[in-house]
Formats: structure tokens, sequence, C-alpha cells
């Protein structure tokens, strides 16, 4: 078939139409700025994903205000969250390496923490904003697809964002009342959110969950994750725009529940070896599913040798089906993908001439 734009084969898997070759895509920037690597590895060899939303938020009441502090040598900010119930504090410290926040104080420490955070939703006003995907996809124009965000379910919001997971356990436990007003407030904001997808320009989209099964669990994840998903799902169902979740960790307890979802889509899927679940299970488990693959971070720092047979590895257990994209989703070793980028290109072209 006629060679395709990035654009074309990344859209094509989307929407499980044939397609020239298997994508490789990096979320844009990650490992270097894109030209940098284009430079190297070639334009059409390496597409790309740009996080964007369909909406915009405001919040008449209430306000963020953010600080520089400093912790020794550590760099990072204090947020305080004002709102008309009273005032939270977070702090996040930068890592040298990656020079991403790591949370070191929580918004929400003690359950009547809640209530603030309660306050806070409760004063969310959403509205659409889909000039913003409009503006990526133009922007990115053959290199690549937006990716469109909702945000994040409720129960992940709260662990990944507001309090610490140990903390969560224990409310959840001692005041869930407390905890659930919050969490109701929450999926409120979030079913605004989803109202404007209705007439998004849209080609899928991404519920940012962070799945992994140990901090989450089944039963939490069938009660506080997949309605959500199968609700937007059957939202978009007349469009047939599939739904997403970002799932970057261990997924083997909830094989079962991922595969009666509606979800059609894993972003960030992270197999073996650095996860419990392989791109060869994965596609015998969910048959319909679009598998947009992480790499390896950890193959990303092996011999040049290892990384090709990583991805031919992949390719094998996977390629043939239309609905593999190996991504660069997770943050690889600095520098690394000097060696890598070229390694996966070659095993791909390889592939390719094969099939």
């Amino acid at each position: 078939m006629p060679t395709m734009t990035m654009r074309q084969r990344m859209l094509a898997l989307v929407q499980g139409r044939q397609h020239d070759r298997v994508p490789f895509v990096q979320y844009s920037g990650i490992a270097a700025p894109n030209e940098e690597v284009w430079a190297e590895i070639g334009r059409d060899n390496m597409g790309l994903l740009q996080w964007t939303g369909i909406h915009s938020e405001a919040h008449p009441n209430c306000r963020m205000v953010a600080e520089d502090i400093a912790k020794g040598e550590r760099r990072g900010t204090r947020t305080r969250l004002l709102t008309p119930a009273g005032e939270l504090t977070e702090e996040r410290f930068y890592t040298p390496t990656l020079g991403s926040a790591a949370i070191h104080k929580h918004f929400v420490v003690e359950p009547e923490d809640y209530r603030v955070l309660t306050a806070f939703m409760r004063d969310t006003v959403i509205a659409p904003n889909h000039e913003q995907v409009l503006a990526v996809r133009e922007q990115l124009g053959d290199d690549g697809l937006p990716l469109v965000s909702v945000g994040r379910t409720p129960y992940q919001q709260l662990w990944v964002q507001w309090v610490s997971l140990e903390d969560l356990s224990c409310h959840l436990v001692d005041c869930p009342e407390v905890v659930h007003e919050c969490t109701d407030e929450m999926g409120r904001v979030l079913r605004d959110i989803f109202a404007c997808a209705r007439t998004a320009p849209l080609d899928m989209i991404d519920v940012a969950d962070n799945i992994t099964a140990p901090t989450l669990g089944v039963a939490n994840f069938l009660k506080y994750c997949v309605p959500f998903y199968d609700e937007l799902a059957d939202m978009l169902s007349d469009r047939d725009i599939p739904v997403f979740v970002h799932m970057d960790g261990d997924l083997k307890p909830l094989w079962k529940a991922i595969g009666e979802s509606k979800v059609r889509g894993i972003d960030s899927f992270s197999p073996t070896p650095d996860n419990d679940t392989s791109v060869g299970e994965a596609a015998r488990l969910w048959p319909e599913m679009r598998l947009w693959v992480n790499f390896p971070s950890s193959v990303h720092a092996r011999k040049p040798e290892v990384i090709y047979a990583q991805t031919a590895k992949m390719l094998e257990e996977a390629g043939d089906t239309g609905r593999l994209q190996i991504q660069v989703s997770e943050n690889p070793p600095p520098g690394a993908w000097r060696v890598s980028y070229p390694e996966i290109v070659r095993a791909l072209a390889d592939f390719s001439a094969s099939t």
C-alpha cells in the first residue's frame, strides 16, 4: 500500500483501518526536543502525541497561590489552595535528573481537609474549549495526533494529586462519607468535562488514570474507574470514538475487568520486563484493544542488541494485529534515546520489510 504520513498511520490504527507499518511515537519532547530526535532518526520514523484538552476550568470563589521554596539544595514549590471553607497547602520538590516534581506534603492530610477540597470542587465551572484541540492538530500537521485528555477519575485523582495513598486508604475506612462527598463532586466535574466531548473535534479520547493494580485493586477499579470509562464510551459510541485509558503499571489482577469494560485503547501500556503483562498476552486477552505500548524504560539503558531484541519480540507478538503502536510515554533514562531510538527504528524497518 502507499506510504503514509505518521498522522495517517497513527489515525488508521485508532480507527481500526489498515496502515503501512507499526508506528513509533513519543509524547512530544519527552526524551529530547522533537527536532533533535528527528535530526538523528528521520522525521518519518517518529510520530508525536501531544497532550491537550477539550475544556476550560474556572473557580470564581477559590484561587491557588504558589511560591518558590528550598530545602537545602533542592528547589520546590509551595501551593496554597484558598477557598471559602478554608485553606490547604501542598509542597513539591523537583528531582535534579528529570526536573519533575514529587509531592513532599499533600493538600489533604486530615479528614477535615476533604471539606475544603469539596468546596473547591463545588466551585469548579467547566466550559467547552475545542479551539485548543484544533490548534494542536494544526501545529502537529502530518507529524502526529492530539492526545485529548479528560483528566482522571475521582479515586485516581485523589491519590495521584491530592492525598497520599496511605492516608486515603485510612480515610476510606475511618470516614468514608466525607471522602465520598468529595468524590461525588469530583464525579460531577468529570461528567461536565465529558459533556464537552459530545461535539468536540476528536479522533480518540484519553482518561489519564495512571492505572496500576497494586495501588488500586480489582474492587476499587470496578467501583471507581470502570463506570466512568463505560459512561464516556456510551456517550461517544454514535461517533465511533474509542476511549483510551493511560494504564502504565502492573495489570494482571485487572485483566478480566479491563476486557469486560468498554475501553478500546490502552495508552502507555507498560509490558514485561518492567511490568507484569506481555504484549502477546495483551493482544490475546483484549482482541479489540489498541495497544499503545510504552517501550520498557529499563531497556533504553541496555546494549543495542538487547534493545533491538526487545523491539523485535514485541513486534513478533502483536505487530501483525494492526493494533500495536510502540511509543515512549514514560520518562526514559536521560540521553539514552541516542542509542535506543535508532535500534527501535531499525527493528521496525526489518519487521516491515519481512511482512
